[in-house]
């Protein structure tokens, strides 16, 4: 910057034009009609435009303007004027460049009673003879902005006139910067509550591109951005992929599905610090060999924030200006906010997938397991007849002599006959959950466990859980992954007789049986209930009253919980909602 000369001198002889008391009328009407603008007004340019006319008129200028810092350049942009050629609001200035950028580098108001005479004055209007400004200065003493006023008459404004001026600035900076507060707290308000209207919207995507989408979308939509991208990352491999990109020309820079290495990558910074990365101008030379650039000529300035779980980084968020722009603290904030609802939502999308996934492999082992029972009921029917004509067969006698065909006949029989009850013993044992596979548990640990696995399904059932323990542990002897399967049938019927939603409500008490101690799980909905039709015959195999239902799981419930010397049963149904009760032995101490 070149050296910026000293003040050129302000007559003090220069006379006041008005007597003190008109002079009093004219600073109070002017500093009223500037502060009366907060409350007619709620837009700051509305208010500047104002705030010029009302300078102009008390000094009758004939132009004039107000110049504010823009943070991005760091130079002085015209934002009003009046009386100025139509090009004024283009021309920017340097910090100390012109009269106006002289007043905002040293922060102190100027009177030029002859601009001919002062090397600092830019003329954008030809008459102009005479100039004052004053610079708008924040609490913290630094300077935004400047108000400038010309006359066409050399020595038109005098030393009166600067002081008014600087006494009309402070009250403007005031007008202004309420309306900026206001207009700040009005944004952030909207940001909030677009932010919960995104999250609301999130938490419904279960399709992962889907929401990957929706993501890419409210990001560029709620920061203003000309476009938005999303990277996965891969812990694993150290890779990135590009897999969803918002923008009005914005296309990625390599094929879709590519796995790119981090180390080539813009975002590498991001993944390695954990930390928002931003970038000033990514046209720069430096970035032409980053590989995960969306090809877009009009990209300039980036914010990119990671997505964290559980404090690693499954992804980044990336939001692209088309203009050069400085990110201030709110604006990462809110990204970071957006990332941080993203990566709850892409992890429940998960989450998701694998409880559906699991639900599947369930109802496949329950038909698989139905088999095994039907198996089992198979083999113990085939059993009882096959006892008898083995018995019968031996009390025949048949003993023929040696080289009687008929003696060969009579052992292959008996062999067949051993085969046949050694098949079925198989089968009957294979049935049996093997006493090895029990072990000692507690009956909340179970439930805890179980809640666990459908605790998604359950939030996007609209569901509400309830589990009411017994403050002392109780403990079963039980196949824990059966009873988890018993648990699962019970809760995964509930839901899909609350379509709209509803509370599920987990119950364990202690009672006594027949002089034996017993722990009683009651699960309760709030269900349409079960058909009365069915009611009486609900543990049967093959009854559902679901149209896609298998009608085995209360069946297979009941043969697990028999084989567990426990039972389940059916403790009331109605319209209200349905309530079933499982029954099993304590531990022995």
């Amino acid at each position: 910057m070149s050296a910026v000369p000293p003040d050129p001198a302000v007559s003090a002889e220069l006379p006041v034009r008005l007597p003190p008391g008109a002079e009093g009328a004219r600073a109070d009407r002017a500093l009223y009609r500037i502060a009366t603008l907060a409350g007619h007004t709620s837009d700051p340019r509305a208010a500047l435009r104002a705030i010029l006319a009302v300078a102009v008129e008390t000094f009758g200028a004939v132009s004039g303007s107000i110049a504010l810092l823009n943070p991005d350049t760091a130079r002085l942009e015209i934002e009003v004027h009046q009386g100025l050629p139509a090009d004024s609001d283009t021309v920017a200035l340097r910090p100390g460049q012109g009269v106006t950028g002289w007043v905002a580098f040293h922060g102190r108001a100027q009177l030029v009673p002859d601009v001919t005479a002062d090397p600092r004055y830019i003329r954008v209007r030809a008459d102009v003879c005479c100039e004052m400004a004053a610079p708008m200065t924040e609490s913290g003493g630094q300077v935004f902005g400047v108000i400038n006023l010309d006359s066409a008459v050399p020595g038109g404004f005098v030393a009166a006139d600067l002081a008014l001026l600087v006494r009309m600035t402070d009250e403007a900076t005031a007008v202004v910067q309420r309306l900026w507060q206001l207009g700040h707290l009005t944004g952030k308000a909207r940001q909030l509550e677009a932010l919960i209207g995104i999250g609301q919207s999130l938490v419904t995507k279960l399709e992962q591109q889907e929401l990957l989408d929706t993501i890419t979308r409210a990001a560029r939509q709620i920061t203003g951005s000309h476009a938005c991208a999303f990277y996965l990352f891969n812990a694993a491999t150290r890779t990135v992929r590009i897999v969803s990109l918002a923008g009005p020309a914005a296309v990625p820079a390599v094929p879709d599905e590519t796995d790119l290495p981090v180390a080539s990558c813009l975002v590498a910074a991001v993944i390695h610090t954990r930390r928002p990365v931003e970038h000033a101008n990514v046209q720069s030379p430096e970035f032409h060999d980053v590989i995960d650039l969306p090809r877009d000529p009009a990209l300039r300035s980036m914010l990119a924030t990671p997505l964290l779980y559980e404090q690693e980084v499954i992804g980044i968020l990336a939001v692209f200006t088309d203009h050069i722009h400085r990110y201030n603290n709110d604006e990462k904030r809110l990204l970071g906010a957006l990332a941080s609802l993203g990566a709850v939502a892409l992890q429940n999308s998960r989450l998701y997938s694998r409880v559906f996934l699991s639900e599947a492999l369930l109802r496949k082992n329950e038909q698989l397991t139905t088999l095994g029972l039907l198996a089992a009921e198979i083999a113990h029917e085939i059993r009882n007849p096959l006892t008898v004509i083995k018995l019968l067969f031996g009390y025949l006698g048949l003993d023929f002599p040696e080289g009687d065909p008929r003696r060969t006949d009579v052992r292959l029989i008996g062999e067949k006959l051993d085969q046949l009850e050694a098949i079925v013993t198989r089968v009957l044992q294979f049935g049996k959950a093997p006493s090895s596979l029990h072990s000692r548990w507690q009956v909340a640990e179970i439930i805890d466990d179980t809640v666990v696995l459908i605790r998604l399904k359950l939030a996007q059932s609209k569901v509400r859980l309830h589990f009411t323990r017994l403050p002392r542990p109780l403990l079963v002897d039980a196949h824990k992954a059966q009873l988890q399967q018993v648990l699962l049938n019970l809760l995964l019927n509930s839901m899909q007789a609350m379509p709209d939603g509803g509370t599920i409500t987990v119950t364990v008490a202690e009672d006594q049986l027949e002089g034996a101690h017993h722990v009683v799980i009651d699960v309760a909905d709030t269900g349409s209930g079960i058909p009365e039709a069915i009611r009486d015959r609900i543990f049967d195999s093959f009854l559902s009253g679901r149209p896609d239902g298998t009608g085995l799981g209360l069946a297979i419930a009941k043969r697990i919980l028999a084989s567990h010397h426990g039972d389940i049963a059916l403790v009331h149904t109605s319209p209200a909602g349905t309530t079933l009760r499982l029954r099993l032995p304590l531990a022995k101490a």
